[in-house]
């Protein structure tokens, strides 16, 4: 089986790279490494986790050079992680999420459906529930009021991957990622933010006055995730209504309170956290809870993985890697 990963060098594309080549399958990489972050840290996780991977540098956006790639690889599977990312950062770079995420990812469809792919399976988001749902977070509840362009883009995938299956049978499956954290995380994000903060003697801002409560999922439990819905592909009969395009929850169906979270960071790092209480982002959710009664019927998907044994993993990695740069 040869396997194509977009956003190979990100945080969850290159665990799944990782896993993916630890059980056999042949691996492409592709990612444009864009310093939405550091790309220092991608080269370095790369370096760490798969340097035996063949990873390319290629743009979602460049249709020749993606053309060009599905015909040299002629990936059986795809991966599709590669996105702007972060809620806060679409609010004054609309045009990034456009780019990667709306015509990025139309690109990807196209080659998809020309080039026979079985299957592909691509990143959503928990940010899709928005406003109209209402936690624990089912996958039949509306996802039509996002709070974020980031929510929006994400949203549109979906909407996008169904007409495609309906369409021209292209079977597909999308993944609301809730909260992944885990050694080799994004470093705008919540955990490795107060991590290094903490560790550091630096203030954190905590958001909402700490009134918050997020279903945070480890590394491990997400790739195993995208795993068992990769292997699982979504059947289609011939009617519009069986399209074999089908979304899952991959969460922790366990929300912890911020200031929980905090606490465990601080035993961690033996020391405590200077705290700045901040009201609400525009765009953030005041709470996140993933409903994986679907993922767990699909594939036996069943994150193991409490904060309580995640969290330390993250501060000791942060202490590792950037130690006095924390």
């Amino acid at each position: 089986m040869t396997i194509l990963v977009t956003g190979a060098a990100g945080f969850i594309g290159a665990h799944v790279c990782r896993a993916l080549l630890d059980r056999g399958d042949a691996v492409v990489g592709l990612d444009n490494y864009n310093d939405y972050y550091d790309p220092q840290i991608k080269r370095d996780r790369i370096k760490a986790l798969c340097p035996d991977a063949d990873i390319r540098v290629l743009d979602l956006v460049d249709r020749d050079g993606l053309a060009a790639l599905f015909d040299e690889v002629k990936p059986d599977r795809v991966v599709h992680l590669a996105a702007q990312a972060g809620v806060r950062y679409s609010l004054t770079h609309p045009h990034a999420y456009v780019d990667s995420n709306l015509v990025g990812f139309v690109n990807l469809l196209e080659l998809c459906r020309h080039r026979g792919v079985q299957h592909l399976a691509y990143a959503s988001s928990s940010s899709v529930y928005g406003d109209s749902a209402t936690p624990p977070f089912s996958e039949d509840q509306r996802i039509d009021q996002p709070r974020s362009l980031y929510a929006a883009t994400k949203a549109a995938n979906e909407l996008m991957a169904h007409t495609y299956a309906h369409l021209y049978r292209l079977h597909s499956t999308g993944l609301r990622f809730f909260t992944v954290y885990g050694p080799w995380g994004r470093p705008d994000m919540a955990p490795l933010l107060f991590s290094r903060a903490v560790l550091a003697g630096r203030p954190i801002e905590v958001f909402n006055h700490g009134r918050m409560r997020r279903d945070f999922t480890f590394i491990a439990d997400i790739v195993a995730g995208v795993l068992g819905a990769l292997d699982h592909p979504p059947e289609g009969g011939i009617s519009p209504e069986s399209a074999p395009h089908r979304v899952f929850n991959l969460g922790n169906h366990t929300p912890v309170e911020l200031e929980r979270f905090i606490a465990v960071i601080e035993q961690a790092a033996g020391r405590p956290a200077q705290k700045v209480y901040k009201p609400m982002q525009p765009g953030d959710m005041v709470e996140t809870m993933a409903d994986t009664a679907r993922a767990r019927a699909a594939f036996g998907f069943e994150p193991a993985t409490p904060i309580e044994s995640g969290l330390p993993q993250v501060v000791a990695w942060c202490r590792d890697y950037f130690g006095d740069r924390a």
